[in-house]
C-alpha cells in the first residue's frame, strides 16, 4: 500500500466521517514495532507545539504565590495560591475533575514538593504534573505556547493517539500539525521511521485512514 501525504490522509479522513453535532478532534494513531517498551528510553513523552494551534480552547492552570498568580491572571485559565489549595482541591473527586478540565499545569518551583504530595496521585498518572516556574519569572509566554501544545505519550504501549486539531480547521493546517507531530515522534525513536509499524488518521468518531 502506497503512503499517502498528510494532506491526502486528512482530506480523506474528514470527507468520509459522518457530520457530528460537536467539533470533533482530528487524531493520529501511531503503531510502533521492534522496540523494547520496558526501557524508559523507548517511551515517548513529548509536548509538541502545533504550528497551527489546537483549533479549540486549551486550559492552563498556575499554582503560585499571590504575586505571581496576579501577574498571570489574564493569561491563565485558573490560578491557585497556596492558601487556596484546600478550597480548589477539596478531595480526590474534586481534584480529578480539575485534572480533567485543565490541560496543562504550571507551578512556582518552591511549591513543587507540596504539590507532589497533595496532587501527585491525581496528576501523575495523567501526565499532568506541573511544569516548575522559577520564582520571579513571568510565565505568560509559556502559557501562550502551551495553549498550542499537545502532549504525545505512549505510556509504554505500542499504539497511542494524539490530537492534531479539530475537524473545522482547514485541511492544510491540520496536515501541517500532523507532520509536526510525526516528525517529533520519529526523531525520538531508536531507529526513526523503521520503528513505526503504521500511522492512521481519523476524526473522533470517524473511520481510520492509513497514512503510512
Amino acid at each position: 500500500m502506497a503512503d499517502k501525504s498528510p494532506l491526502q490522509a486528512i482530506q480523506e479522513a474528514v470527507s468520509t466521517a459522518p457530520p457530528r453535532e460537536f467539533p470533533e478532534s482530528v487524531e493520529v494513531a501511531i503503531n510502533l514495532k521492534e522496540l523494547d517498551l520496558s526501557l524508559p528510553k523507548n517511551r515517548v513523552e513529548e509536548d509538541v507545539t502545533l504550528p497551527r494551534g489546537r483549533g479549540k480552547g486549551i486550559k492552563v492552570a498556575v499554582i503560585a504565590s499571590p504575586e505571581l498568580a496576579e501577574k498571570v491572571r489574564g493569561s491563565a485559565d485558573l490560578t491557585v495560591t497556596p492558601d487556596q489549595m484546600d478550597e480548589v482541591f477539596k478531595n480526590k473527586r474534586v481534584s480529578r475533575k480539575v485534572a480533567r478540565d485543565i490541560d496543562f499545569f504550571m507551578a512556582e518551583a518552591p511549591l513543587m514538593p507540596m504539590i507532589g504530595k497533595r496532587l501527585g496521585q491525581v496528576l501523575g498518572p495523567r501526565g499532568k504534573m506541573p511544569r516548575p516556574v522559577p520564582p520571579g519569572t513571568d510565565p505568560t509566554p509559556i502559557i501562550q505556547a502551551l495553549k498550542r501544545n499537545v502532549r504525545v505519550r505512549n505510556k509504554g504501549k505500542r499504539t497511542f493517539h494524539a490530537a492534531v486539531g479539530t475537524r473545522n480547521m482547514p485541511a492544510e493546517e491540520l496536515a501541517e500539525n500532523l507532520e509536526t507531530v510525526l516528525n517529533r515522534v520519529v526523531s525520538r525513536l531508536e531507529r526513526g521511521r523503521s520503528n513505526v509499524e503504521s500511522v492512521y488518521v481519523k476524526t473522533t468518531m470517524g473511520p481510520s485512514v492509513r497514512l503510512w
